[in-house]
């Protein structure tokens, strides 16, 4: 039976459980129609300080050809035309800031890196758990996203996919992560 912690408990070395996590995204073709993808490998790790959250970080390594969206056509064109995977084989978020908002909920800023391209983003984070479970790990729950303009990281094709794309681009994560000893 999990045991709920308190947030001085949850202070130490996490790494992601990619097996029970998911990150991916959202986005408009042609104004109405909504396509969702995920990334299905990707590695991530971070250090929780559980009493002082803007002193925590976090990392995110994904490798962009592990993009899926379950049509094959599109994903070859997200991979190769968007993406270029060949040339910029992985994404990367490493934070620069935390910033509480409450008790479960952060602003985590960082430099997300795709495409050769670095930019600062804000995700908005709610911690959505905090147990030890019956082997007596620590895990966390972590569930955020953000909005992004994909023309800043030069995700474009042609003067066509500015009309039936949306340059806005919604990055989600629910993730899992395990008190490393």
């Amino acid at each position: 039976m999990p045991t709920t912690l308190s947030a001085g408990e949850l202070t130490g070395a996490y790494a992601l459980d990619a097996a029970r996590s998911r990150v991916g995204f959202v986005g408009r073709h042609t104004m109405s129609t909504r396509v969702r993808g995920e990334f299905e490998e990707y590695e991530g790790s971070g250090y929780l300080f559980g009493d002082h959250p803007s002193k925590s970080s976090a990392r995110l390594t994904i490798r962009a050809s592990s993009l899926q969206t379950h049509h094959r056509q599109r994903d070859e064109q997200l991979r190769g035309t968007f993406l270029d995977t060949d040339h910029h084989p992985s994404i990367s978020f490493a934070s620069t800031a935390v910033r509480p908002v409450d008790a479960t909920t952060y602003e985590v800023t960082g430099d997300l890196t795709m495409r050769g391209v670095t930019k600062p983003v804000t995700f908005h984070v709610e911690l959505t758990a905090a147990e030890s479970d019956a082997r007596g790990d620590i895990r966390i729950g972590l569930l955020g996203s953000a909005t992004i303009d994909r023309k800043d990281w030069d995700l474009n094709w042609n003067a066509a996919t500015s009309v039936l794309v949306s340059p806005k681009v919604t990055l989600e994560f629910d993730l899992i992560a395990v008190r490393q000893p």
